[in-house]
């Protein structure tokens, strides 16, 4: 037992440069999946929220715990400067759509989507697997409009991927010009 702990503690004391995620050029993967927004479920489909421009995609451990919660707060009070920028915001996690669906209202005030992934596969597919069973990690990614990774940010402060995210889409904007 006391090795078991060792090594848990071993691998929680790597730097988060040292987990792996998606770098900017790489390919989004594309994905649809149970989503809400305001309480209403729909399926989110990358590729059409593509078509209307670039996609903020974050993904967060489990809603309505703290750190989620003040993330979804930030990005819902954040959702109009991304909008004014062009870009679209989603959240997505290992939670059920029925969780979701409240936490849509609730923490993301009706301002952006959630989605949902219960099985894991866009959490995989996007390297955003947590150590901890049925959670993702906390990374942020910035997908432009050509399908590709044009910022990824990861780190255990939730204010910092609204900042981070929303620096990023500025400077997607002003390349695009």
């Amino acid at each position: 037992m006391r090795l078991a702990h060792l090594a848990a503690a071993a691998v929680l004391a790597l730097p988060l440069s040292a987990w792996p995620a998606l770098k900017p050029g790489d390919a989004a993967p594309p994905f649809r999946t149970p989503a809400a927004v305001g309480g209403q479920v729909f399926e989110f489909d990358l590729a059409e929220a593509l078509k209307k421009g670039p996609v903020v995609l974050y993904f967060f451990p489990k809603a309505f715990t703290k750190g989620c919660t003040i993330e979804a707060n930030a990005f819902a009070e954040a959702t109009p400067r991304f909008a004014a920028l062009g870009a679209a915001v989603v959240g997505l996690s290992h939670d059920g759509i029925d969780t979701l669906r409240k936490f849509s209202v609730e923490e993301c005030r009706d301002k952006f989507a959630v989605a949902s992934d219960p099985k894991a596969r866009t959490i995989q597919a996007y390297d955003a697997a947590s150590l901890l069973p049925g959670m993702a990690s906390r990374i942020s990614y910035v997908i432009g409009q050509d399908g590709r990774i044009a910022f990824a940010h990861e780190g255990s402060n939730p204010l910092q991927h609204v900042e981070e995210t929303l620096k990023a889409v500025q400077r997607l904007g002003s390349a695009r010009r």
